[in-house]
């Protein structure tokens, strides 16, 4: 789907600059747009080098061990479909545990690791369990301690204070979590409900 996105809008594009006689334009911010798109990935190489070095200290000395045991007994509550000891939420603490600390790249593996995990348990077949889209909206909406990727933006930006985000991205992305939650154990019990009366 987002490669017939992308397709419209290039599209959109060649036509708009040709029928307004503006292909020298469009020819000269195509490749300047990919100069500065090369120049930021450059830029944000050495901050999210650093970051993930970080990260992986933490991984290797078993502070992730130690937030996943903590999550641990929140997880069972809201995820009810699977026992704490289980596989599927070991996982589940794993890829919330990445997202935490702003393990972006180990994050995506373990969320589909652990969705795998929770497929094999789940008695609904095909369609995901309350459990399983509980997990989506908590890995969308997650709390990251350090948003390295978006101080890294910043910083290639030319932001003189990067991490000034800070207090704002844990705000926003704690409502956004409470929210999510809230609505998805609000749907699950109504979705119940119906299914008991009909």
């Amino acid at each position: 789907m987002l490669g017939y996105i992308w397709l419209f809008m290039i599209s959109a594009s060649v036509v708009c600059a040709f029928m307004t006689g503006r292909m020298d334009n469009l020819a000269s911010a195509v490749t300047e747009g990919a100069d500065k798109g090369v120049k930021l990935i450059i830029s944000m190489a050495g901050v999210m080098c650093l970051w993930t070095g970080i990260m992986n200290i933490a991984e290797k000395s078993g502070l992730t061990k130690i937030i996943s045991h903590i999550l641990s007994p929140v997880l069972s509550r809201i995820m009810p479909d699977y026992r704490p000891d289980s596989k599927a939420l070991q996982a589940v603490s794993a890829n919330i545990t990445a997202n935490i600390l702003g393990l972006g790249n180990a994050a995506t593996p373990l969320g589909i690791t652990a969705m795998k995990e929770m497929q094999k348990n789940n008695r609904l077949g095909d369609k995901p369990n309350s459990s399983m889209i509980m997990f989506v909206v908590i890995n969308t909406a997650s709390v990251q301690l350090i948003p390295a990727s978006a101080a890294a933006l910043r910083q290639a930006a030319g932001s003189t204070d990067p991490y000034v985000i800070l207090p704002y991205v844990w705000i926003s992305s704690l409502c956004a979590l409470s929210i999510g939650v809230a609505a998805a154990m609000i749907c699950s019990r109504l979705s119940g409900r119906r299914k008991r009366n009909g």
